[in-house]
């Protein structure tokens, strides 16, 4: 039955005054990467947050449960994709739900990271695709392909970029690929959007997840951080991992995980300056707010690790 115009007025006055009695911290969302924090279920997985008219970012949820990020840049004759998914199947997913998007076949492909979190699924990507890859991406990636299997098996692109940047012009928009400096990996590369004042950051960018350094590069990724941070026409960060976030919460998110790199840096050269043998430095190291970070566990000891083969010149 339809309701009258006083009833809509009063019905709006209790949803507010329900609203501001919940203390503002209640009212805000948990800033994690684990979804079940978050609150949203997992069957919310995979979805597409649109960014712009023609750029959407991809969500999908890999073990141990969290989310890895791909973007998708819809241009004039083709879609430019990057990064892809952990596996075939999840990759041919994300495809399957492009083509909801647009008929547009897939033209570009960056990629953003070279571990097979992000290219496991890479060989059901349509052939003829143009690559743009970081030469340290495209040797690792050569290293990985003699190693494979049949069953597993790992695409190498035939040419890597040159330079720090490569600009494409999609028709519906212009995309700048940036290597701002070694980080997660030693070649990873940055989609930026400067009309839409978007940066992809693939796995330099890990929302809310304790930085992982098995290949990181620990001081120098910090400073690509602070690097993409001092790009001009960039208002949204979007990560390879954990959620994307609205422009100016992205931000702040990639301030903070800059702040626990040099956090870490921080305490494992404190646990190597006290002298103690590793598996002490493990059970001894404090994380202070980056304690209930996702996978602190997991990704703590192979940080302290990283950061003293740093301090020991051993990072060439």
């Amino acid at each position: 039955m339809p309701t009258s115009p006083l009833r809509r007025a009063l019905r709006g006055v209790t949803w507010l005054f329900l609203a501001l009695a919940v203390p503002a911290a209640a009212r805000a969302q948990i800033r994690t990467a684990d979804p079940a924090v978050r609150g949203v279920p997992l069957s919310a997985f995979p979805r597409l947050v649109k960014l712009s008219k023609h750029v959407y970012g991809y969500e999908e949820i890999r073990q141990p449960g969290f989310t890895t990020v791909s973007l998708i840049v819809i241009g004039k004759d083709g879609v430019l994709i990057a990064d892809a998914q952990g596996s075939a199947a999840a990759t041919q997913t994300m495809l399957d739900r492009i083509r909801t998007l647009t008929p547009l076949p897939i033209k570009w492909y960056v990629v953003g990271s070279d571990h097979g979190d992000h290219t496991a699924g890479n060989h059901v990507l349509p052939a003829g695709i143009t690559w743009v890859v970081h030469p340290t991406s495209l040797a690792q990636l050569k290293r990985d392909s003699a190693a494979a299997t049949a069953a597993r098996p790992v695409v190498v692109p035939p040419t890597a970029m040159t330079g720090t940047t490569q600009t494409i012009d999609l028709g519906t928009t212009e995309v700048v690929v940036r290597f701002l400096g070694r980080a997660h990996t030693g070649g990873d590369l940055m989609v930026h959007l400067p009309r839409e004042q978007i940066l992809f950051m693939s796995e330099a960018f890990l929302n809310r997840v304790f930085p992982a350094m098995r290949s990181a590069y620990p001081s120098e990724w910090a400073r690509a951080i602070d690097a993409a941070l001092a790009l001009e026409r960039v208002k949204r960060f979007v990560p390879g991992h954990g959620f994307i976030e609205k422009a100016k919460r992205s931000r702040e998110e990639l301030v903070a995980f800059r702040d626990a790199i040099t956090a870490v840096i921080a305490e494992a050269t404190r646990l190597r300056a006290a002298g103690l043998p590793f598996d002490a430095a493990v059970k001894q190291a404090q994380w202070g707010p980056y304690a209930t970070w996702f996978l602190v566990d997991q990704q703590a000891p192979i940080a302290i690790r990283r950061v003293w083969q740093e301090l020991a010149g051993e990072l060439r």
